[in-house]
């Protein structure tokens, strides 16, 4: 296995639009690092630059000790899942997963007998790897609990079993990078966790390099050892799943990162009696306990104050006004919708009024 190593990375496409914007990054070794953001952020053409799909504008890539940026994909030894599963239509699934070793080792029938007569000790090589594709083959399909598809096509799979082929092809290669551009957004809810829990096992099994990408906040939190939160063709935030939750680096990751995400209120720090308030936005909180970041001061300071929906609570003795704007009910758990403030004059409530609630 090898790690993945991105210097000042840039890819800019015809017409000045900046899609990756001098980016860097460190993949360890045997790491499973989750690259997460919203839709156009960069993330998926930054795996495509690691995979040699798009041109890298500006900037170094290394996998284990070589630098790749002029390589072809086949010669990074990497292999891709990607999104639509992109199997051979008319190949059973045997044939699919031992296709891409086939070619390595040795081509088709006419490109054997030739090599055999101009270079037959290198074809003595390959003839032998080649007798090793069918045990590979299988011993993946039984890793993935699909040794009874291999003779079917893959229009007689359902969606979870194709990813599974999909996922199976790049095992056989055992490449030293495994590549995921959103492999579970086709899937359904259920199979989703499912594969998530099988790409967790997978991964300890194979102790080996792999870069997820996904929009899926769930998915990065739940199968990331790190997780890379881009934005705008930058990386905001690196770092372990929960770190980068409970301590995030601005409002941006603090915003994305959460389901229901972050509530946020503008207002100032006051000193009372020995006591640190927050007031602003419909909302008074005793913040004395809180640690605040450098630079803010004490009191009279006007900030963002950020606040998780599962750390605040619904009690009938409270001090804070607030009218039940919606409550949406998700079997174990409810999410609250809150409108402070609203008993002012005029009845408004701005947007920075609202709170979310986990219960």
């Amino acid at each position: 296995m090898a790690g993945v190593v991105l210097e000042n990375v840039s890819r800019v496409f015809p017409g000045g639009v900046t899609a990756v914007d001098s980016i860097d990054l460190e993949v360890g070794d045997q790491e499973f690092l989750v690259l997460v953001g919203p839709s156009g952020c960069g993330k998926s053409t930054t795996l495509r630059m690691i995979a040699g799909l798009e041109e890298v504008t500006g900037g170094e890539i290394r996998i284990g000790r070589r630098v790749v940026n002029d390589l072809a994909p086949k010669d990074r030894d990497i292999a891709m899942v990607f999104q639509n599963y992109a199997l051979y239509p008319h190949m059973s699934v045997y044939k699919n997963m031992a296709f891409g070793l086939e070619l390595r080792y040795g081509g088709n029938l006419p490109v054997r007998l030739l090599r055999r007569i101009v270079r037959p000790a290198r074809a003595a090589e390959l003839a032998c790897r080649r007798r090793e594709i069918d045990g590979k083959v299988r011993s993946a399909a039984q890793t993935l609990g699909i040794e009874h598809l291999l003779e079917r096509l893959p229009r007689q799979l359902s969606g979870g079993e194709r990813q599974r082929v999909a996922v199976g092809r790049a095992i056989v290669r055992q490449p030293a990078v495994f590549l995921f551009d959103e492999p579970l957004s086709n899937l359904d809810a259920k199979l989703r966790v499912e594969m998530r829990r099988e790409l967790k096992e997978l991964h300890r099994r194979l102790a080996a390099t792999m870069i997820y990408v996904t929009h899926d906040q769930v998915e990065a939190l739940t199968l990331g050892e790190r997780i890379a939160v881009m934005n705008h063709g930058t990386i905001q935030q690196v770092g372990r799943s929960m770190d980068v939750y409970d301590r995030p680096r601005n409002r941006f990751v603090a915003g994305f990162l959460g389901t229901p995400p972050m509530n946020f209120a503008e207002g100032e720090l006051t000193q009372e009696g020995g006591t640190r308030w927050f007031r602003g936005s419909g909302l008074a909180a005793d913040v004395s306990q809180a640690k605040l970041p450098d630079g803010v001061p004490n009191d009279g300071g006007e900030l963002t104050l950020g606040i998780r929906p599962e750390d605040v609570a619904i009690r009938a003795d409270g001090d804070i006004a607030a009218e039940v704007a919606m409550v949406e009910s998700l079997g174990d758990s409810s999410v609250v919708h809150l409108l402070l403030g609203s008993d002012r004059p005029d009845g408004n409530t701005s947007a920075a009024e609202r709170m979310t609630i986990l219960s």
